[in-house]
This record gives C-alpha cells, structure tokens and sequence, in this order.
C-alpha cells in the first residue's frame, strides 16, 4: 500500500478498491466451480452448485447444468458426493486455494518491488488482495470444514462408532446453532469443534507458507 501512496495520490486508494471489488466478482463464481473441479477430479460427482445470481449465475448455467441459480451464501456447493472419501472432500474443499499458491501471494509480493507505475501496482494490489487473502476469510467456512475433516477422521479411527458428519460443515456458525438446537452440546462437541476450528487455522497458515515459498523459487527462477 505504501508502494502505491508513495507519490501521494489517494485516487490510487480507489483504484485498488475498484481493483478488488472487479476481482472478486470474477473469483467467487471460479472459485466455487474450482470447488465442484476439486470433487470430480477426486473421483466424485457434482449435482448441484448454487452461485448468487450477482456472480453471473445464469450465464454459467449454460456451460454448466448443475450450477443453479440463486444463493443464501456468494456460492456453495450443495449437492455433490465424494463417495465416502475423506481425500476427496478434501481435495472438493481445497482446490479453490491453489490460486492462492500460484497466483495471489506471488502477485501480492510482487507488488512491492515491480518496476511500474503507480497505477500498475495499484491495480495489481487490488487484484491479488482478494487471491491472496482468500483463505483467511474461509476461517469458518472451507478451512474449518477441511479441519473438521482431519479431527473427525483423528477421532472417529479410536471411536468408530462415532459419526464424523455430526461436526463438518463448511459454516461453522451454522454448525454451531444445528448443535445447540439438537440439544445441549456436550464436552466432546466443544472439543472437536474447537479442535477443527485450529486445525482449519493451521492449515490457512500452510497454505500462505507454500504461496510465499512459491513465490520465492519463481522469483529466484527469473534472476
């Protein structure tokens, strides 16, 4: 930020809120068919993605039938079966993020020591910002159902007669308010909850290490 401001023009502040603001239209509905990719590509199969009609929903309708339109969330994948693989759900919950590694935290770094305009960077800053900071703002959504994953699978290999589903969402909030309406949660439902909640968070950190030691080695890679 302090790269674009150096000159001292805050019209550049617009600039990268416009920036974001495009990018982040344009990555919500990639992003959620990267979700339904993430499920395929593990060997399961996609029956109904909901995009928010804001994200051009109806128009990726044509392309894709089981995108339908019309959303409580931006997007969500609502209906889709990883045949009873955890590696699959994982790859369904993560896939969107590989953008994060590639693409978004590269771009970010970048920013800082690219030989452009003002308006270059500012612009760049804008667009990476949404990429690269994507997982920190899925806290309670994918990375804590990517956590619940690992938990569930942790506790349910010493209990098998647990049920894992009971604590996986991709909402924790909702998650939170389903165990409380189903009666009072008891200690193990705090814990592994709780236990999600920091291995999702864990895993947000992961995933910002890998974008920056990409980063790195491709940067490394041109000098």
């Amino acid at each position: 930020m302090e790269v674009c401001l150096a000159d001292g023009k805050p019209v550049y502040v617009v600039v990268i809120l416009l920036s974001s603001a495009l990018c982040w239209w344009i990555y919500v509905p990639v992003h959620e068919l990267l979700h339904a990719l993430g499920c395929i590509m593990g060997g399961g199969s996609v029956q109904r993605l909901e995009i928010s009609g804001i994200y051009g929903a109806a128009v990726l309708k044509k392309a894709f039938p089981f995108v339908s339109v019309g959303s409580d969330y931006a997007g969500r994948l609502s209906g889709f079966n990883t045949r009873g693989s955890d590696i699959t759900f994982l790859i369904t919950d993560f896939l969107p993020y590989f953008l994060t590694i590639i693409v978004g935290i590269p771009l970010l770094r970048s920013v800082a020591t690219m030989k452009s305009s003002a308006l270059i960077k500012s612009i760049c800053l804008g667009v990476a910002a949404p990429l690269a900071y994507a997982p920190f703002m899925s806290v309670f959504g994918d990375y804590y159902e990517m956590g619940s994953i690992l938990i569930t699978q942790l506790v349910s290999s010493g209990a098998p007669g647990l049920s894992p589903e009971r604590w996986r969402s991709d909402d924790l909030f909702r998650l939170i308010h389903s165990l409380w309406s189903s009666g009072a949660p008891h200690g193990l439902d705090a814990a592994i909850v709780t236990s999600s909640f920091f291995a999702g968070a864990i895993l947000i950190f992961m995933t910002y290490w890998a974008g920056a030691l990409f980063s790195r080695i491709t940067s490394s890679g041109k000098n």
